[in-house]
């Protein structure tokens, strides 16, 4: 769920309206259905993340949405805000479903995405809501953020 929530940039709300029919393995790719605005898209995930993801949906068959809880319903936010928090504390870092989604923002626009293609994965309206992506500076936050990932334990 973490890495999920990472390589995709979605939002909670998106995350947790996952249905397994929404994951295209073989595109590399899900879709979001009425995200923010009620706007679909879709949204890519990490080649190499391909393997984790099909063997968690195959150790889960009877999943209809991608994240399930015990009695078979959907995860809300607030649970995964939950299981962030929790990982975060053992991590010793602070950290929200959200704050995946702005260092997987950052990353792509710090790494030569443009505007266009930003909102075309993260489903933003607007350049401006872009902004404050582009003027962190990767370098910055760079050793906080391996320090940080490197204590996830993944």
């Amino acid at each position: 769920m973490l890495k999920l929530l990472f390589y995709t940039g979605v939002r909670v709300n998106e995350l947790t309206n996952i249905k397994v029919s929404d994951v295209y393995l073989d595109e590399n790719k899900i879709f979001i259905e009425k995200g923010k605005g009620s706007k679909d898209r879709y949204v890519l995930f990490n080649q190499d993340f391909k393997t984790a993801l099909k063997v968690y949906m195959k150790n889960h068959p009877k999943n209809r949405f991608l994240f399930q809880t015990r009695n078979n319903t959907k995860y809300t936010p607030r649970r995964v805000q939950q299981i962030v928090k929790y990982y975060a504390e053992k991590a010793g870092i602070k950290a929200t479903p959200h704050t995946f989604r702005h260092q997987a923002i950052t990353w792509l626009s710090k790494h030569g995405f443009t505007d266009a293609e930003l909102m075309l994965i993260t489903g933003h309206s607007s350049k401006e809501s872009l902004k404050i992506y582009q003027h962190l500076a990767l370098g910055d936050i760079e050793g906080k953020y391996q320090d940080a990932m490197r204590r996830v334990g993944f």
